[in-house]
Order: C-alpha cells, then structure tokens, then sequence
C-alpha cells in the first residue's frame, strides 16, 4: 500500500469516526487517495471547518442518508456540540428553505439523542 493510500484511509477513519479498511474497485481507490488523501488533508481548513461545509452542502440537497453518517461523526470527534449542531439547523433553514430545514433539525435532535444514549450507556459499563 503506497504513502497515498495509507494517508487517504487514515484521513478517512478520523472523518467517520470508525476503523476503515481499504477496499476493491477504482471508485473506491479514487475516493480514497484523491477525496481523503489529497482534499482532506489539505493545509488551510481544519477538521471542523470542512464538517461545517460539508454539513451545509449535503442539507442543501437535502441528503440526510449522508448526513446521518456526517452528523454522528461531528459528535464523535468532538468537532461540533449538541448545541452547535441545533444553531446550524436553524441558520441553514433560513438559505436551504424551510422543509430541507425542518427535516435537519428534527434529524438532528433525532441523532443527538442517539449519540447522547450511547455515551450513557458507554459511561454506565
């Protein structure tokens, strides 16, 4: 495995939160090296900053299947708090229109509580 690649899959597994093999397929290779490797790791923007656009981007074309992965994620590393993530969906409601934003604070809560139930249940074992 070249420098890239092992740079790309590290990037990766701080950007989800989780341990990330490499895998098959040019797609996978592509996104791995290029979007993790090379964009991710870019000087100039922190982690937090490219969750934040990356939030924004993915609400405005109303992706929540992504951001149900993007959004525990922030919590996880600690990039973005309960409270942050509440004041994002309020403030892009008012750009990305109002249903696209309903739907971003309800699945936000909704993922709040998910990941608050978790570190409870962490805590408690």
């Amino acid at each position: 495995m070249d420098e890239r690649r092992e740079r790309g899959l590290e990037m990766m597994r701080q950007v989800y939160g989780w341990e990330v093999g490499d895998g098959p397929g040019d797609f996978f290779g592509i996104t791995v090296d290029h979007l993790f490797g090379d964009i991710w790791t870019r000087p100039g923007l922190s982690m937090r900053d490219r969750r934040l656009l990356l939030v924004g981007a993915l609400a405005g074309q109303g992706l929540n299947d992504v951001l149900d992965i993007q959004i525990p994620a922030a919590l996880g590393n600690g990039e973005l708090s309960p409270d942050e993530l509440r004041e994002i969906g309020i403030f892009l409601t008012h750009y990305i229109g109002w249903p696209l934003g309903s739907r971003l604070s309800v699945q936000i809560d909704t993922l709040i509580a998910k990941h608050e139930k978790q570190q409870r249940k962490k805590k408690d074992e």
